[in-house]
């Protein structure tokens, strides 16, 4: 009987040891860090076992073995930022590894905002699936092709047969996996559009558990009604709704963020899913065509030559910019910058009031419009306006439904003069916001990176730091790290993020891109 016990419990031993050799073993093992979870917790110490892409266990790991032991030295351990407002449409090629947005934290982008992208998600699904770059990608399906898939840039309401046509593609997008349907009501085509025509589309997106995103169609004096529709259009469609690149531009508007707050609480109060999202600097990014009428754009870049060449109809444009420049309280277009112009790289980075005196006409503002107009006539720019205030941006900064993202796509290092928010976003809000200037705590500042975002587009299992979750990581030293990009030299990397993994593989090693592509195509299921 005594040799029966005795078996028996060195038969148990045996499991127990085989049981917690297996479980014993990871990939990757982070110790000594601070984990911030991403759900607005403090800090707590421990280390974090990865194994096949997720997070295996998290404690103490006594006894653990792994491939890789990377000791953090009590720096910050977060879930990898999610970055809600990208453009990385036709650059994913150029540049799959996307080293500004790996060496500012963030893992997971959304694309298709603004209205813009790929309006036939299925075949975009599956080239990102084959060229494997170093970030996640969700993206929207956006209203502005999806317009000019059924209509070309006409300036009239759609036909039923162009509604229906519109309505399927949204659907067949959504069916392929997009996280929501984006409005770019600023751009053309769709400023064309009447709010009739976006609920409609809106419904579509909303059958399927996904989110409405909007560039709203005014961020400057008629900031509140267009904050208003967007509302509405969530409202009428039954669907969450997120306001893209949350401002207010023009230096006569500054101030005016208290009301515009105001406008999404007061929604939030009565049961309505709307939050927002923003970039930490004062000055925006787009098109140059935005500083022309809407009625000039109509139809394509041909008839928008063949407009401006007419007199009458360049005298009515020059008039419409001069009128809106005087409303800013400016005297020349020394706010608006060339963030890249096709046509003489030469002027990338300079103003139009420089660019104009360079070309030896009068330091007049009538020259400076017939600049603007000429460089429309050689296919236009994409631009910099300087237009905001700080304070402003500080008090938005503080709205606790507020996301941070950086509206910018995969950056190709010295192309340009572009805005550089395309790679220091992520850790301006930690080096200023948080560190210096104190608008909002670190762990607030994470959970508006990851949980937040993470939930509102349906990004599962992601955005948070718990065992069985995806291990998309960021270690950074909060006392560090830097935003090193200017708009002067805007081509600089972030610093103090020491490691970046992304579905648990190295991507970001001691601040250095290892060139791993380990980023996956998130597809939304639509809730089922």
């Amino acid at each position: 009987m005594q040799l029966k016990r005795s078996f028996l419990s060195l038969l148990l031993c045996s499991i127990v040891i085989i049981s917690n050799a297996q479980a014993q073993t990871a990939d990757i093992i982070l110790q000594n860090g601070r984990i911030l979870d991403g759900t607005g917790n403090s800090w707590y110490k421990s280390n974090i076992a990865i194994t096949n892409g997720k997070i295996l266990a998290i404690g103490k790991l006594n006894g653990w073995t792994a491939t890789r032991v990377i000791d953090v030295q009590n720096q910050i351990i977060a879930p990898g930022f999610i970055d809600v407002h990208t453009h990385i449409e036709g650059e994913e090629k150029k540049n799959p590894l996307a080293e500004n947005f790996i060496l500012d934290g963030v893992t997971t982008v959304v694309t298709g905002n603004c209205g813009l992208g790929q309006t036939n998600i299925g075949k975009y699904f599956s080239m990102m699936d084959s060229l494997h770059t170093s970030i996640n990608v969700a993206t929207l399906i956006g209203h502005n092709d999806v317009r000019k898939a059924a209509m070309g840039s006409a300036n009239r309401l759609p036909s039923e047969s162009e509604m229906l046509r519109m309505e399927q593609i949204v659907e067949d997008a959504m069916k392929s996996g997009a996280v929501g349907f984006s409005t770019g009501l600023i751009y053309i085509p769709g400023t064309y559009s009447k709010t009739e025509e976006v609920v409609r589309l809106a419904k579509v997106a909303a059958k399927y558990n996904g989110v409405y995103a909007s560039h709203i169609r005014n961020e400057g004096d008629s900031v509140a009604p267009a904050i208003r529709e967007a509302i509405n259009i969530g409202k009428e469609a039954g669907i969450p709704v997120e306001i893209s690149h949350f401002k207010v531009s023009g230096q006569q508007n500054w101030g005016r963020s208290t009301e515009t707050i105001a406008m999404v609480e007061a929604a939030r109060a009565e049961g309505q899913d709307v939050t927002i999202d923003q970039y930490p600097y004062t000055a925006s990014s787009t098109s140059l065509s935005t500083l022309l009428p809407d009625w000039v754009l109509a139809d394509g870049s041909d008839s928008i030559k063949a407009r401006l060449s007419r007199p009458e109809i360049k005298e009515r444009v020059i008039k419409h910019m001069i009128t809106n420049l005087k409303k800013r309280s400016l005297k020349h277009f020394s706010y608006t910058v060339v963030a890249y112009y096709k046509a003489d790289t030469t002027y990338n980075g300079k103003s139009i009031e420089d660019i104009n005196v360079g070309n030896g006409n009068p330091h007049k503002v009538q020259a400076e419009a017939e600049t603007i107009i000429s460089m429309m006539m050689q296919g236009g720019a994409s631009m910099v306006f300087h237009g905001m205030s700080e304070k402003d941006v500080s008090n938005i900064m503080k709205v606790p439904f507020n996301m941070i993202a950086s509206d910018a796509g995969i950056r190709i290092l010295g192309s340009g003069s572009p805005h550089p928010r395309g790679y220091g976003t992520n850790a301006r809000v930690l080096g200023k916001y948080v560190r210096e200037k104190k608008i909002i705590s670190l762990e607030e500042a994470i959970r508006r990176m990851t949980t937040l975002p993470a939930r509102k587009f349906n990004i599962e299992n992601r955005g948070i730091i718990r065992e069985g979750a995806i291990a998309d990581i960021v270690v950074f030293d909060e006392n560090t790290v830097t935003d090193m990009a200017t708009f002067e030299q805007p081509h600089q990397l972030s610093t103090g993020f020491s490691y970046v993994l992304v579905n648990g593989q190295v991507t970001n090693d001691q601040g250095k891109h290892t060139g791993t592509r380990a980023g996956k195509v998130i597809r939304w299921n639509g809730g089922k």
